[in-house]
């Protein structure tokens, strides 16, 4: 409620700084709300970019707002809500559930403001109001990846950092508080490549969690809405490939709800390496690969009454994309993109329907089929999972007259740790919607089937509905 609230004032304040603006007698004047809002529609959107974008949003407050750009201030955020059924199985048939998660957070360009060439500085709150959605369906893995773990209210200061790009964005390291599954093992991250025509717009728009983090990293890496503070350092060898390395308060494997506390240096570190690269086959199908380890340092407690102890654990991971159908002809030749860096946000600028190949001339729309796949191993003797897999099919403006709407399917199956579930493994399936309404403005529902729920016992298989509305500014 609190930031439903927020966001209605924020709305309110930026509706009528708009409007002030238009001037009925002025042919010239100002474009209108809607008109500016109408200007910034991203194509397709993950089902939480607030797990997937460091500075999430499409930068229409900052022009609300008359932020000249010169100055080099972005201002923006995303406000997501969403209301849950559990159809059937799980812990408690029949319970509905409501979550909410505002972000607003301003992006500072050192270099266009004073000539700080390379340098910005971002910073962002975050307030979290929502119910323990995951745990009534009995479901480890988290089939809605807006919950996370008590407490389900919270105002935090969500990322405050400084990030500097050196030697044309061949070294670029980032610190201060922030988001590692932004960098680390996002499989969900918008393929780009040199040809805007070509760009992956969102891998996957699924609403559940391992698309966000993968279950072997569930409750060692710092994420949504745990940002823990530390350094990130990439390297681009090449326009194509990217070697990655971040070290990180270690304090989420110990359960420390890091998303609101300071740095806490007291021995428990998360170290994770990551390398990985991008290409496009035959000019129009841009893919990319990832592969990374992780350790975690220090005296870990876990199990039934933290009843096993374990010193450091460590895993890996693997993941990919690629685009596997495209009703378009060749695009310009395109070369790659350069991924090894974790990029400055967006300006929300797209380009939709460019192509005039399609099946829909009569729309001129583009439309395409991606696909995803993430495999995760860790030694823990604490942490819930242990081993998963996951894959994914994403389309594309495959509706008529619809060429921002996406819709996906996709499945998760993880290993749980026998030291704290009975069950052995949990088997997870999700299908979604996208709807584009205006602006970035997206209403998502999605279809969840977890037959084997881990979270208690033998429980019945279980069927949940979530309706999810986005809001980009």
């Amino acid at each position: 409620m609190q930031s439903l609230i927020s966001l209605l004032a924020c709305v309110t304040l930026l509706s009528g700084s708009a409007l002030a603006a238009d001037s009925p007698e002025d042919p010239q004047a100002a474009p209108s709300f809607l008109d500016q809002l109408r200007g910034h529609a991203p194509v397709a959107i993950t089902g939480n970019p607030a797990a997937v974008e460091s500075m999430p949003g499409t930068g229409l407050a900052t022009k609300l707002l008359h932020i000249p750009e010169h100055t080099g201030l972005r201002v923006g955020g995303v406000w997501l809500a969403d209301t849950n059924g559990l159809l059937s199985g799980g812990q408690q048939p029949g319970k509905w559930s409501w979550n909410s998660a505002l972000i607003v957070g301003a992006d500072l360009d050192a270099e266009k403001l004073i000539g700080w060439k390379g340098a910005s500085f971002g910073i962002q709150f975050l307030q979290f109001d929502g119910q323990d959605t995951n745990g009534q369906a009995g479901a480890v893995q988290g089939y809605n990846s807006l919950p996370g773990a008590a407490p389900l209210h919270r105002s935090e200061l969500y990322q405050l950092w400084y990030r500097q790009s050196l030697f044309d964005d061949r070294l670029v390291f980032r610190i201060g508080k922030q988001v590692p599954t932004l960098d680390f093992n996002n499989v969900a991250r918008p393929v780009a490549t040199q040809d805007d025509a070509l760009t992956i717009p969102s891998v996957t728009g699924l609403l559940a969690t391992p698309v966000f983090v993968q279950p072997t990293l569930l409750g060692a890496i710092g994420g949504y809405y745990n940002s823990v503070s530390g350094l990130s350092v990439s390297v681009a060898p090449t326009e194509n490939s990217y070697v990655r390395y971040g070290v990180y308060d270690g304090n989420v494997a110990r359960g420390v709800q890091t998303g609101m506390m300071g740095p806490q240096f007291n021995g428990y570190w998360f170290h994770i390496w990551e390398a990985g690269m991008d290409w496009v086959i035959a000019d129009k199908y841009p893919g990319n690969f990832g592969a990374g380890l992780w350790y975690q340092t220090g005296l870990l407690q876990g199990g039934v009454n933290k009843s096993v102890s374990q010193d450091g654990t460590g895993g890996f991971y693997l993941f990919g994309s690629q685009r596997v159908w495209a009703n378009h002809g060749p695009s310009t030749p395109a070369g790659g993109r350069k991924t090894s860096d974790d990029r400055k946000p967006s300006d929300g600028k797209t380009t939709v329907g460019k192509s005039k190949m399609c099946i829909f001339p009569e729309t001129n729309q583009r439309s395409s089929i991606s696909m995803f796949w993430q495999f995760g191993v860790n030694n823990s003797e604490t942490l819930p999972m242990n081993q998963s897999f996951g894959l994914g099919l994403t389309g594309f403006g495959l509706v008529p007259h619809r060429p921002a709407d996406s819709l996906g399917f996709g499945m998760s199956w993880a290993w749980l740790n026998p030291n704290v579930f009975d069950r052995s493994s949990e088997l997870m399936f999700q299908g979604y919607y996208q709807a584009h309404l205006v602006g970035g403005t997206f209403f998502q529902p999605a279809l969840s089937y977890i037959p084997t729920p881990g979270g208690g016992g033998d429980l019945g298989g279980a069927w949940a509905l979530t309706f999810r509305l986005v809001m980009l500014f």
